[in-house]
């Protein structure tokens, strides 16, 4: 009798991990191939594919712009979270899977949004599901666990794009490998996700008020959006500018693993950090940081300068939107979610708008440097922003 009871025990203390772990594979698919995986497949696309750094951008920001859309659907789905996680999931791989077997721009246009759609599903839903059942046991390591998995992916993504490129495998085999590492992620946790244990995802509630605004909650929105657009530009051609300076892949294609291992890192101290130094300081030295990391290339030109850019702005990645939605929380009130939905559709503006901007400056001499440099002032203006708000609210206390 005693055995049976034993194994309860067991199981129900293996729980948290097998929950952490699940929404870390899931996030890893959703984010680092569902989201990330054109990065380090930009420069092979462009030997094989012929495809330019202005449609690169294009494609890319076909992706956020369907990140975007996802987000906003998400909470009108007419399905539930279960199948919301698990269609995202197949969608992710079906849309990986077919841009190997097409050269069409405007089909790869269309396969992108798709994946970030379905990327955005995954995220939201799944950071809702573990959320739920992992915040109750105070255990943020197990958290941070969960949302490591974005930097997991990236690196992930990153790894098998090194090995295919030292093997000289085409794009397009390259996009079908990626999609049967997909599919291998998301049969990992798929019994997790199934009806009976459905993430509650609370709904905005629609007729309450809307937000209040004050100088506190603009200026984290602004600056929400300010790093929407930073970090972006490196997070999609970090690589390719890495292949501008040296052409062996052996070299420039450690750029983005970097970047997604000083990501995976970060989320796992970001706990720690919090404890001693606070959320809003926090996100002013990782603002700063990132900041640093955008601009080190254009002033530094060379591959340390996108090794160490790689370092500085992967590891501010998840940092600063886990403190931002934390923020948000605090600051927002009865209305957090809307102003969470708020600092979210900056972000997502700032993103698009990333690409395109290097897309509009591809032609132009120092084009590359240009939109790094813009992008690093207006992390430094939001870091400057957010520390004299936070001076201002301490005055008033």
């Amino acid at each position: 009798m005693k055995e049976p009871a034993l194994k309860r025990e067991q199981m129900a203390d293996s729980r948290p991990a097998v929950i952490a772990l699940s929404g870390m594979v899931a996030l890893a698919m959703a984010m680092g191939i569902g989201r990330f995986a054109f990065t380090p497949m930009l420069p092979m696309m462009q030997v094989d594919a012929g495809l330019s750094v202005a449609a690169g951008g294009w494609l890319a920001s076909a992706n956020y712009a369907g990140y975007l859309l996802g987000a906003l659907s998400a909470m009108r789905l007419p399905i539930g979270s279960a199948g919301a996680i698990r269609g995202g999931l197949i969608t992710i791989v079906l849309t990986t899977l077919l841009m190997g077997f097409t050269n069409s721009f405007a089909l790869w246009i269309a396969l992108r949004a798709l994946a970030g759609i379905a990327s955005a599903w995954v995220l939201i839903f799944v950071s809702a599901w573990s959320l739920e059942k992992l915040t109750p046991l105070r255990r943020p390591l197990l958290s941070a666990i969960v949302f490591g998995g974005v930097g997991f992916g990236i690196a992930l993504a990153g790894f098998i794009c090194l090995v295919l490129m030292q093997l000289q495998v085409s794009s397009a085999r390259a996009w079908t490998i990626l999609a049967a590492f997909a599919l291998a992620l998301a049969i990992l946790p798929w019994r997790e996700f199934s009806p009976q244990s459905q993430p509650v995802v609370h709904r905005t509630d629609t007729t309450s008020t809307g937000i209040r605004w004050t100088i506190d909650s603009t200026l984290m929105v602004l600056c929400y959006g300010a790093y929407g657009f930073g970090y972006i530009i490196p997070a999609t051609f970090l690589p390719a500018m890495a292949k501008q300076l040296i052409h062996d892949p052996a070299v420039f294609g450690w750029s983005w693993p970097v970047f997604g291992l000083a990501a995976f890192l970060s989320t796992l101290a970001v706990s720690v950090l919090q404890k001693r130094i606070g959320n809003r300081t926090l996100w002013i030295a990782s603002a700063l940081a990132m900041a640093l990391g955008v601009a080190v290339p254009v002033v530094f030109p060379g591959i340390t300068a996108i090794m160490l850019a790689a370092l500085l702005v992967g590891g501010t990645l998840v940092v600063i939107t886990m403190i931002g939605i934390q923020e948000a929380r605090v600051a927002g009130g009865p209305q957090a979610p809307k102003l969470i939905a708020a600092m979210t559709t900056a972000f997502a503006v700032g993103q698009i708008a990333g690409p395109i901007s290097v897309s509009g400056l591809a032609h132009a001499r120092n084009g590359f440097s240009i939109a790094l440099l813009v992008a690093s002032a207006l992390l430094t203006l939001s870091a400057a922003a957010l520390y004299w708000g936070h001076s201002r609210n301490r005055r008033k206390e």
